[in-house]
């Protein structure tokens, strides 16, 4: 796999401030810089560096490894196999995977997300939605080995989800060890990236696509390349109408330390520039240091050469205990904001690897593997909930808008509310009360909470794999679980949420066999029960379902609408109906207007309104009806609304089928 940028450390700041800007003729807190650039998708946006690059064996992703979890891949990771420092909060998911670490201090299972499951990547779009983040980097390194199928499908996942919450993304490239990079970098855009650009959410700046570039002139062996190679490339994408982001060294300006010497050419080709500052900075007095040093005067440089700032914002990593409860990362808010920089990038969202994401994290070691290791966003004493640190971004972002005054006190708090933590206890006696080819019944006692329960999940487990495949609300403790694989074996259990997002232990474990399908020639009604508005004489409902085409259900006359409704015992698909009435040539033809409803409950939903079904007895008395579609239902209803032939419904046979 490719190393990520963010295990590269440089050379520590060196040198005055004082020295720095009296070369520009400037002072610090000189004022605010004017940009290069209008507002757009980045100038004045806070944009976060999307890694989606954690994978799990059974999720489908083409790489098929456990990729950027373990350290060996076709393990789960464990405390001896892993590549993560921080413990991901899943409460979000609804299809986690089961690692090889203990249970979690609640109790819970130690599960991880999967980045290629959607679900996960519009959970994570959602988080930006509700917190304010404008736009979204995804990093996408050397896609022409082993990860660029799956690399691929993410782009696809990314657009789709920014579509889907409002949000905008553009491609990041990482060069790192990328040997040929001069040449793919060029072919990978024309042919695969340049056509995400034609969607609404991807990111324009001055009516350009935006791309970044991440790499160009390290000193170090990941990014050998040289200037006059990297200007090209650079100038080539500039050619091919983008707007350009370089994804620099923090020294740029300098060109020393963690800069190759040579490369200002390269640098000022940039229509903006963005320096690195993961590993440099760890408390407040280093970010205040560089905001003398590096923040200041990069600004006036790019200032000066009309080149757009974008200088990085980072959370801190939690395994160093760098956060100090958000003081950190607001400090970093306040001197950006104060210096007047044109937009943000936050490094990084989802970088679990290194501990510097502001995705939503285990807020207490009650929901971190017992036995790990790992730290939790309360390592210093502090409180702080699992999505602090959004929150967090979302104030330094309205700061940098100017929808909240410049302020070097933290503004937002570590927790909301009385911060709930409790979660319910475990349902229990999980039972099967039945199943069909398609569908399971189950049953359980419910679970107490402190605060009330607000519902259920039925999950199911396959290999390592737990995936959510119902729910119910409040307190119902009963649930159908339809759209299920004929003569396959489940293996399920319930848990318990409450309102403030706890989630409880698991219930006990069923385990059952759907059964084999339903020949599609087969009556689902036949023989079952059947409920009435009414019936005349010996004419009861009973007829409806008897398999016998002579008898048959009349409701009380005159006193139209008249219902039947069948329960086939179980949910099943129904896409079919067929009518009956008697076939004697007594039964002269006639029209019955009648609706259909179909669900997995009483009432059941409405499918078809007011059908003129016309009985005839030249074709048998029969009239087959279709739904617009194949539904997940146990109860049929007919409502009879009129006859031409007579003034009450009439049907000596319903007959329901699956296909």
């Amino acid at each position: 796999m490719s190393v990520s940028r963010r295990r590269f450390l440089a050379a520590s700041a060196s040198g005055s401030a004082a020295a720095g800007l009296a070369a520009l003729g400037l002072a610090a807190g000189a004022g605010r810089a004017s940009a290069a650039s209008g507002p757009g998708d980045v100038v004045g946006k806070v944009t976060v560096g999307y890694q989606g690059w954690f994978a799990c064996i059974g999720d489908g992703a083409p790489i098929n490894t456990w990729w950027h979890y373990s350290a060996n891949g076709g393990l789960p990771p464990s405390p001896s196999n892993t590549t993560i420092v921080a413990w991901p909060d899943v409460r979000d998911y609804t299809r986690t995977y089961h690692s090889a670490y203990a249970n979690l201090g609640n109790g819970q299972p130690a599960n991880l997300f999967s980045s290629y499951d959607q679900q996960t990547v519009d959970t994570h779009f959602l988080w930006m939605q509700q917190n304010g983040i404008d736009t979204a980097a995804l990093q996408r390194f050397n896609p022409n080995g082993s990860e660029g199928p799956t690399r691929d499908a993410m782009a696809t996942k990314v657009r789709s989800a920014a579509e889907s919450h409002g949000r905008k993304f553009y491609v990041m490239y990482d060069v790192s060890d990328w040997t040929n990079m001069r040449s793919e970098i060029k072919t990978d855009w024309t042919d695969r990236m340049k056509a995400h650009t034609v969607s609404s959410a991807y990111a324009r700046q001055n009516d350009k696509p935006v791309v970044c570039i991440w790499g160009f002139g390290f000193a170090d062996n990941q990014r050998p390349f040289d200037a006059a190679s990297c200007l090209e490339v650079v100038n080539w994408f500039r050619s091919q109408g983008c707007y350009v982001i370089g994804g620099v060294p923090t020294w740029w300006r300098t060109g020393d330390r963690d800069s190759r010497p040579g490369f200002s050419d390269v640098y000022h080709a940039f229509d903006m520039i963005s320096p690195w500052m993961v590993g440099r900075i760890g408390n407040v007095a280093d970010a205040d240091n560089f905001y003398n040093v590096a923040t200041v005067p990069d600004l006036a440089e790019c200032s000066a050469r009309g080149i757009d700032y974008q200088p990085c914002v980072l959370p801190g990593a939690v395994t160093l205990r760098q956060r100090a409860h958000g003081d950190f990362m607001w400090r970093q808010f306040y001197n950006m904001v104060r210096a007047g920089v044109q937009g943000i990038y936050i490094s990084m969202f989802d970088e679990y690897n290194e501990g510097n994401q502001i995705a939503k994290t285990a807020e207490s070691q009650a929901f971190v593997p017992v036995g790990s290791g790992l730290l939790a966003l309360d390592e210093d004493g502090t409180a702080c909930s699992s999505d602090y640190y959004l929150r967090l971004t979302g104030d330094g972002g309205r700061m940098l808008k100017g929808q909240l005054a410049l302020t070097a006190t933290r503004p937002t708090a570590p927790m909301v509310g009385v911060g709930d933590t409790v979660p319910p206890t475990a349902p229990g006696g999980l039972q099967v009360i039945g199943h069909s080819a398609t569908s399971i019944s189950l049953a359980w006692t419910a679970s107490t909470d402190n605060s009330g329960v607000s519902g259920y999940r039925i999950m199911r487990i396959t290999g390592s794999t737990s995936t959510q495949v119902g729910s119910t609300a409040g307190n119902v403790t009963t649930a159908i679980v339809s759209g299920l694989t004929p003569s396959t074996a489940y293996t399920l259990y319930v848990q318990a949420l409450d309102a403030a997002g706890n989630v409880s232990p698991q219930s006990n474990q069923v385990g059952v066999t759907t059964d084999t399908e339903t020949q599609p020639g087969t009556n689902l009604a036949l023989g079952k029960t059947i409920s009435e508005s009414s019936h005349t004489q010996i004419y009861g409902s009973s007829n409806a379902v008897d398999g016998n085409p002579n008898t048959y259900w009349e409701s009380s006359n005159n006193a139209f609408p008249q219902w039947l409704q069948v329960d086939l015992g179980l949910a099943t698909t129904v896409r079919r109906l067929v009518l009956k009435l008697p076939p004697a040539t007594a039964w002269g033809t006639r029209t019955q207007t009648l609706s259909v409803q179909a669900g997995p409950t009483t009432p059941p939903t409405a499918q078809l309104s007011s059908l003129n079904c016309t009985f005839n007895p030249a074709t048998g008395n029969t009239v087959t009806v279709s739904l617009p579609s194949a539904v997940t239902a146990r109860y049929v209803r007919l409502s009879f609304e009129a006859n031409t032939g007579w003034p009450a419904g009439q049907l000596s046979e319903l007959e329901v089928y699956s296909a």
